[in-house]
């Protein structure tokens, strides 16, 4: 029998608010628990000059303990594409 244990999840936002409103958001949904959350400012330079710049938000989160299991999850992405 496998356990999911944890996942690291990595995403893009346009702005600090929406980033750190998402984490907070995150931390109140049930099946899981948020054991780490970091938002980092991140930019791309060309020549010297910043031409883009977003958050990056990184998120462990936590479905089953290590030493005493107790459920089977199963996790899917949809990424609304048709690909």
């Amino acid at each position: 029998m496998k356990f999911l244990l944890t996942t690291t999840e990595v995403y893009r936002f346009n702005d600090e608010p929406s980033a750190v409103k998402f984490i907070e958001d995150e931390k109140t949904k049930p099946g899981y628990t948020v054991i780490k959350s970091a938002v980092d400012y991140k930019e791309r330079k060309q020549k010297g000059e910043v031409i883009d710049f977003w958050w990056k938000v990184t998120l462990v989160k936590k479905f089953n303990d290590e030493k005493e299991p107790e459920r089977d999850v199963d996790v899917t992405y949809d990424n609304g594409s048709a690909f």
